[in-house]
């Protein structure tokens, strides 16, 4: 009774452990599918200039990237690398974006973006890569009227002969 015992505890175990390391397939390929701003989101170097034309920041990485709600709302964040801005913008599927009002969540305040478009194929990276190119305005709401900051720059490549 006792070997009985033993091998119908073994062979449950047995059964149990094949049954836990084999996969459920929805068969095929599954597509875990893509948001609606995707084909924007990426790394930047972008170079930031005043109102008067001066320089205020050279080549610092910045980041867009869908927001949860999958909206065609888009993070803009610095990282603390620039003007500390991290806020909330709508894209066009042209490029183009804008935010007016927008939380800044890394500062105080609320800023407007205007003026911005992500261009394909337009930009150039410091060793020479065709990449996107990024462009806009941004005006912090503690800043006097009509002082913005200008923002320009490229796609991140990833290539160490494009890092800064």
């Amino acid at each position: 009774m006792r070997n009985i015992k033993n091998n119908l505890i073994k062979v449950l175990f047995g059964i149990v452990l094949f049954t836990s390391f084999t996969a459920c397939d929805e068969g095929g390929e599954p597509s875990p599918g893509k948001t609606n701003t995707g084909q924007f989101a990426g790394d930047w170097f972008i170079s930031l200039t005043d109102s008067n034309g001066d320089s205020v920041v050279e080549h610092k990485l910045h980041s867009t990237y869908n927001t949860s709600a999958n909206d065609n709302t888009m993070w803009l964040d610095d990282h603390e690398n620039g003007y500390f801005v991290k806020a909330k913008f709508t894209i066009n599927n042209d490029g183009t974006f804008s935010a007016t009002d927008s939380e800044n969540i890394l500062d105080s305040g609320t800023v407007t973006i205007t003026d911005g478009k992500i261009e394909k194929n337009a930009g150039v990276s410091q060793g020479g890569h065709v990449v996107d190119k990024i462009s806009f305005r941004v005006h912090y709401s503690y800043d006097p009227a009509g002082y913005d900051i200008l923002y320009e720059g490229h796609k991140r490549t990833g290539f160490l002969e494009d890092e800064y």
